[in-house]
């Protein structure tokens, strides 16, 4: 009998701390008299009704507040659920090839595909747009197979559709793995929170639901093409040739038909030969432009430039402006590598270089200052140019003048014309600022520019395609004054040595100050990936140079170098 005044004070006070959680509704607060006495009494009235338990803060099972706040908690019960069953079981050991790697589904939002080759590096493609991303880990060659390749060398003529098969066994035995570990992930987990069957069934149905949708998303986005533009990242950046050189890309399809094959295949050739890494390979048929801006006086600039000379066999540097801070003549002994740096180089100013410094560029046997529509013919291209239009040495971040600048791209774009008319068109036009570029549309195949301190690559309305390059020296003194460090960006252009069109390029992207990361990705122009789908005929290199993109102008002579 004492206990019961303790076990009804104990049930108002359970009572009053669930109001503060989570207020009672109306039809609670208007109870009928005989609850609220057996309240107080800790028993039920005789013939009344029962009186209803009180929810216990903290209790996920309550009500919640309104039915939004409900869903969105069954939401995050189901989320938390499939990533957890994906993290536990959704993972599945398979052989590809020669090859023993493990195939994994991750939450994401960006989607795509991973593949980690240890201890080389990564490569990443933007494979499909779903929430889930597709990681493969390369754990080891398998000896006993890797011998039966180099014992019986004919068999890599079917690899490609071994490996295919191998892709496509794990791939669905994946899929089925996923859907049990995202459902009994998400029902597990609903049973905990809920403790109601009902309501754990609905969490799994849910969850089956959400993988549902990102699978439509996935196949509906799919792009098989993603291997040509694949984003490389730790010693695999120094391996461009592993997805091959722009020709035979462009005119020779049909080797990337299978195109996960093939790049497994040359993965595995890679991996078996980490020790000796093969060296990029360049097209005799290919000119190599390497298109640099915004140097703002870091000397590791000078480095990294003359690197990656050597590894690509540069043709001819671009540089479309700003390699100064000030323009000052002190300044000046920051350009003396250039001479060193074994390639030709092409120069615009920009808006932190003076005259000061273009008159002491001019003096060097290997630079080519561009000015005032001025065009050259270097490294097997034609290329004109002009200086920026303002000279702001002061400023601290991008801007200036538009007007000037467009008024600027207006003379280079009639410069161009002028050499349209007298039989010497150009390959490519260089301005610092991006407003003066812009101008020239219509009248340049293809216009390089700086400035902005990141990468843009449009097609213009007219045809020209802008190329903006990120600052090559990671901010230069700015660097230290960032949140973040800047990265450092430089892009190798391939251009067909017979018609001088962009074929592909590759954009290189290294951690800024302080960081040792380095990627590499290649891209191609839309119209060659229209041009040669994998479904179409593979051109040969005969009929690739008489296609009409491939067409050179008539009378168009050869530009020496």
């Amino acid at each position: 009998m004492v206990r019961v005044p303790f076990r009804a004070a104990a049930d108002r006070v359970r009572h009053r701390l669930s109001q503060l959680v989570r207020p009672a509704s109306r039809s609670r607060t208007a109870a009928p008299k005989a609850s609220r006495a057996a309240d107080r009494t800790g028993a039920t009235a005789p013939g009344g009704p029962k009186a209803p338990h009180p929810a216990v803060p903290g209790d996920l099972a309550a009500p919640a507040r309104s039915p939004w706040l409900r869903a969105l908690g069954m939401l995050a019960v189901v989320v938390l659920g499939a990533w957890l069953g994906l993290l536990a079981v959704g993972s599945i050991r398979t052989p590809v090839g020669p090859m023993d790697t493990n195939m994994t589904l991750r939450p994401s939002l960006t989607g795509g595909s991973k593949i980690n080759v240890a201890p080389l590096g990564a490569l990443e493609l933007d494979s499909h747009i779903a929430p889930l991303r597709l990681d493969v880990d390369v754990d080891r060659l398998d000896p006993e197979r890797s011998q039966a390749l180099v014992d019986q060398p004919e068999r890599f003529s079917g690899l490609q559709d071994e490996v295919t098969r191998d892709v496509a066994a794990g791939t669905r035995e994946l899929a089925v793995r996923s859907c049990v570990a995202v459902i009994s992930g998400a029902t597990a987990l609903g049973l905990v929170v809920y403790r109601r069957p009902r309501r754990a069934l609905a969490a799994g149905g849910l969850a089956l639901t959400l993988l549902a949708a990102s699978g439509v998303s996935a196949y509906a986005t799919w792009n098989p093409k993603s291997v040509l533009e694949p984003k490389f990242s730790g010693l695999l950046s120094s391996a461009p040739s592993l997805v091959g050189d722009a020709r035979s890309i462009v005119t020779e399809f049909d080797m990337y038909q299978q195109e996960l094959a093939r790049l497994v295949t040359n993965v595995t050739k890679l991996y078996d030969a980490t020790s000796t890494l093969p060296v990029y390979q360049p097209d005799p048929g290919t000119i190599r432009a390497l298109h640099v801006s915004d140097i703002h006086l870091n000397p590791a600039a000078w480095h990294i430039i003359a690197s990656l000379v050597e590894q690509y066999e540069i043709d001819v540097i671009i540089d479309s402006g700003d390699t100064m801070d000030h323009g000052s003549a002190a300044e000046n002994g920051f350009l003396d590598p250039i001479r060193d740096l074994g390639a030709p180089y092409v120069w615009v100013r920009g808006n932190h270089d003076s005259t000061v410094t273009q008159d002491y560029l001019e003096k060097f046997r290997n630079v080519r200052v561009l000015d005032d529509g001025k065009a050259v013919n270097v490294g097997g291209l034609r290329i004109a140019g002009t200086g920026d239009a303002s000279f702001t040495p002061d400023r601290t971040g991008p801007g200036g003048n538009k007007a000037a600048a467009q008024l600027e791209g207006a003379r280079l774009a009639t410069a161009l014309r002028d050499q349209e008319r007298a039989g010497t068109p150009v390959d490519i036009a260089v301005a610092h600022d991006p407003n003066t570029a812009r101008a020239t549309d219509g009248t340049v195949p293809l216009v390089l520019s700086g400035h902005l301190h990141r990468r843009i690559n449009e097609q213009l309305k007219l045809g020209t395609r802008l190329k903006v390059e990120g600052s090559t020296g990671g901010g230069g003194l700015r660097a230290v004054q960032n949140e973040k460090p800047e990265k450092v960006h430089a892009s190798v252009l391939y251009l067909d040595r017979s018609t001088r069109r962009l074929q592909a390029w590759d954009e290189i992207t290294l951690g800024g100050l302080g960081l040792t990361t380095a990627e590499v990705s290649r891209h191609l122009p839309e119209e060659n990936l229209k041009k040669d789908s994998p479904g179409s005929p593979s051109p040969s290199p005969s009929s690739a140079s008489s296609s009409p993109s491939a067409t050179r102008s008539p009378g168009r002579p050869t530009p020496s170098p």
